[in-house]
């Protein structure tokens, strides 16, 4: 069995992997200063919870946009299934040219989501990541990492308003029952949620406009992260959801590697 690591800035999803089936998941929260035996406690958990056998584990992969969690992870790894992960990173194999002016400023979850999308649909498309930041990535018909946009994230959004102005209440991002919002709180919902969607779309749209200008609707659109499903339902770009697509995409690499 592979076990699939991803550690983002706010959370870390792991998951198991038996041949291409995802047997199970879990998300927590990225603790930076967590030790590599609490993170070995919480993978025990997540083994007890699904009654999987750790130690059927004879393969790790492990993407990081936290550098001081990447040692962490690998003791806990080590101790607990006796594998050292692989990183993705320079050098690694992904089957995907990275056409930026510097590969390495590409975070390494961004190459994951796109070698995954484009496994499943071998076309162009855009993935857009809601994750603490709500990241654009434009995949070639050819299967390039082209590059993309980064927009500061839906969660770091509220949190600024809420800390900047003195009488605004931070409030739950859902959508709201209306556009015009009749209270403080709705009409904080109404600015974020429908702000998002717009922003989401219009982004989309410039990115299929520039990798097709003949046929922009050609372009798939997938999305992923925590928020996904609640931006999707009103998006008009995106036409997928995969909540589950770092996690494929960590497979993916590690097969071909």
């Amino acid at each position: 069995m592979l076990l699939v690591v991803d550690v983002g800035n706010s959370n870390t999803v792991v998951g198991v992997f038996e041949g291409d089936e995802l047997r199970d998941s879990l998300r927590l929260e990225t603790h930076r200063t967590r030790t590599a035996d609490e993170y070995r406690v919480i993978l025990r958990d997540l083994f007890a919870m699904s009654s999987i056998d750790p130690i059927g584990v004879n393969a790790a992969i492990m993407s990081s946009v936290v550098p001081p969690l990447i040692p962490v992870f690998e003791q806990a790894c080590e101790r607990m299934f006796g594998v050292t992960p692989m990183q993705v990173g320079p050098g690694i194999r992904t089957g995907m040219p990275i056409l930026y002016d510097n590969p390495r400023e590409v975070g390494a979850d961004r190459i994951v989501n796109a070698v995954a999308a484009y496994e499943q649909e071998f076309s162009a498309l855009v993935v857009v990541d809601f994750g603490t930041a709500t990241t654009f990535d434009a995949v070639s018909e050819k299967g390039e990492y082209l590059g993309g946009a980064i927009a500061p994230g839906v969660a770091i959004s509220v949190d600024a308003l809420f800390r900047s102005a003195a009488k605004l209440p931070r409030v739950e991002v859902l959508r709201p029952p209306a556009v015009v919002g009749k209270t403080t709180v709705t009409s904080i919902q109404s600015g974020i949620f429908f702000g998002y969607v717009g922003l989401v779309d219009e982004i989309v749209n410039r990115i299929r406009a520039d990798l097709a200008p003949e046929a922009p609707d050609s372009v798939r659109c997938l999305a992923t992260g925590g928020l996904a499903t609640l931006f999707a339902s009103e998006s008009k770009t995106i036409e997928r959801v995969d909540p589950m697509l770092t996690l494929e995409g960590l497979r993916i690499i590690h097969a071909r590697n």
